[in-house]
C-alpha cells in the first residue's frame, strides 16, 4: 500500500533567485508533505551540484536566473538524477515558454501568477503524480502534435527576420543594421515592424528576451 502524502519523506530543492519565492514554497510543501527535507539555492550551478550530492528527488527551479536560462541545465539535471522529478515555477507565459521546457525534461510548469490553490493543488499532483499540466499546458501538447513550430515562436520570422532580429538583440540599431546588410534603413524599419506583429511584441526589451530564450541557448 502506498504510503500517504502526508507522510512521505521527500526531498525537495527550491532553486529561484529571490528568496521570498522560495520561502513561501516552503510554506506550501512543509503543508502538504511535513515530513518533506528541504534545500534552497539562488544559483543554477549549486542546483546541479545539490542534485549531484543529496539525493533531490523533487526539484522545483524558477525559469530565469541571473547567470542565465534553467533550460540548458534540465538535461544535466535529469542525467545527475533519472528519476528527479523537475517543476518550473516560472512568471514567463505558459503558451510561449511551458513546451519548451518540458521538451527539455520538466515534468510541469506552473506560472508565479497562478492563485495560492491553484499553487498548492499544482503542487500537491506534482508530488502525487510526479508531474503538473495545468489545462493551457496539456491543451498545447496537444497543438504541438500538429504543429511542431509552436515550440518557439521565433519560428514565424523567416530567415532575413531572424537575422535582422539577432543584431537588433546584438545592440545595433536600424543604421547599423542597413549598413550591415547592405540594404536600405527603412527597408530595416519595415522588416522590424513585421518581426513585432508576428512575435507581439512592442519593444526591443521583449524582442531581446524573446531572442535570447528562444535562440541563443
Amino acid at each position: 500500500m502506498e504510503t500517504p502524502i502526508e507522510n512521505r519523506e521527500i526531498t525537495f530543492l527550491l532553486a529561484d533567485d529571490h528568496s521570498i519565492v522560495r520561502q513561501g514554497m516552503e510554506i506550501v510543501i512543509t503543508d502538504i508533505v511535513p515530513n518533506a527535507k528541504i534545500y534552497h539555492t539562488s544559483s543554477l550551478q549549486q542546483a546541479v551540484e545539490l542534485v549531484e550530492s543529496k539525493g533531490i528527488e523533487m526539484a522545483i527551479i524558477d525559469a530565469h536566473f541571473p547567470e542565465g536560462n534553467s533550460l540548458h541545465i534540465l538535461p544535466q539535471l535529469k542525467q545527475a538524477n533519472p528519476d528527479l522529478k523537475i517543476l518550473i515555477f516560472t512568471g514567463l507565459e505558459e503558451d510561449l515558454y511551458a513546451l519548451k521546457f518540458i521538451k527539455a525534461g520538466a515534468n510541469g510548469y506552473l506560472s508565479k501568477l497562478s492563485e495560492e490553490e491553484e499553487v498548492r493543488d499544482a503542487i500537491t499532483n506534482f508530488v502525487e503524480k510526479g508531474e503538473y499540466l495545468s489545462d493551457v499546458v496539456r491543451n498545447l501538447l496537444v497543438q504541438f502534435v500538429y504543429n511542431p513550430s509552436l515550440i518557439s515562436p521565433l519560428s514565424a520570422l523567416t530567415k532575413r527576420e531572424l537575422q535582422i532580429a539577432e543584431l537588433y538583440a546584438e545592440g545595433l540599431g536600424n543604421l547599423e543594421i542597413a549598413n550591415n546588410l547592405d540594404i536600405k534603413q527603412n527597408t530595416v524599419s519595415t522588416i522590424k515592424k513585421n518581426i513585432f506583429e508576428k512575435l507581439k511584441i512592442d519593444n526591443l526589451v521583449e524582442l531581446i528576451d524573446l531572442i535570447k530564450t528562444h535562440h541563443k541557448i
